[in-house]
């Protein structure tokens, strides 16, 4: 879920990443500590009868958890990952030989400038993320890529560094398992700015470009995919960062209730 800090990066950074360098974002520390350490993640029913589009999606991604197979330890492997609707999370695992097989590199700014394969994004999803962008800078809002795809093993990679600097318990609140990682699906990529320093942090929510964010992703088939307030049923904190593609349909109907992924499916972690 989460991507490699930006605490210490800027546009300027330069030098070749390594995987021991992963970090959390600034606003997992505890509120005590002050160190500089790199860190790094129901439709609404139409009056008439007949089905809108967000409808039939809202259908089809629930009869494909039909599929789903239930593990010994009583979390879930999802059935169909290719869904552009399709919903991880810490009780919903992707298989762990899951890659997407239309990874490409959306054409937006990125805080790096190596080649890397968190650039990379599902085709649907990179091409509208260009156009999110492209509509913020037009609206006078500069937006930074962080980070998108990530593999089963990096996101392993990624935890496991985590769990031996932060402790298991405080990991399990920003950093996703392997297998139970948005970015896998290639669906998800993270976003900063100048504001907050390149950063991934809670703060970004209260800059123009998180308020920009809040009120437009949906327009573009984004939605802003761990809510504030919502810990109890995403299983993270807060990300105003964190942006999963699912359609511009749906992505309407998910901001305009003002719920959660798991919500507007019906996925809540009791059920799971």
């Amino acid at each position: 879920m989460l991507c490699i800090s930006l605490t210490a990066c800027s546009l300027a950074s330069s030098g070749n990443e390594q995987e021991s360098e992963e970090d959390v974002p600034a606003s997992s520390q505890k509120e005590s500590e002050q160190n500089d350490a790199d860190k790094e993640g129901q439709s609404s029913s139409p009056e008439e009868t007949e089905q809108t589009p967000a409808d039939e999606e809202k259908d089809t991604a629930s009869e494909k958890t039909e599929k789903d197979k239930v593990l010994d330890d009583g979390t879930v492997e999802v059935g169909e990952p290719e869904s552009l609707q399709v919903v991880v999370n810490k009780r919903r695992k992707l298989p762990e030989d899951y890659t997407p097989e239309d990874l490409t590199v959306p054409n937006v700014p990125f805080y790096f400038t190596e080649d890397h394969p968190k650039k990379q994004l599902r085709k649907e999803a990179a091409r509208a993320l260009e156009k999110l962008f492209d509509a913020a800078e037009q609206d006078g809002i500069d937006l930074v890529a962080a980070s998108g795809y990530r593999s089963y093993d990096r996101q392993k990679r990624i935890y496991e560094r985590n769990v031996e600097v932060y402790g298991k318990e405080e990991t399990d609140t920003f950093s996703a398992q392997p297998g139970t990682s948005e970015h896998q699906t290639g669906l998800a990529m993270d976003v900063t700015s100048a504001q907050v320093a390149f950063k991934l942090e809670q703060s970004f929510g209260e800059t123009n470009e998180g308020e920009w964010l809040a009120d437009h992703a949906h327009e573009h088939g984004f939605i802003i995919r761990y809510r504030e307030g919502a810990k109890e049923i995403t299983g993270y904190m807060y990300e105003p960062w964190h942006l999963r593609y699912v359609g511009k349909d749906i992505s309407t109907d998910v901001h305009e209730q003002a719920v959660t992924l798991e919500e507007f499916f019906g996925l809540y972690p009791s059920d799971e």
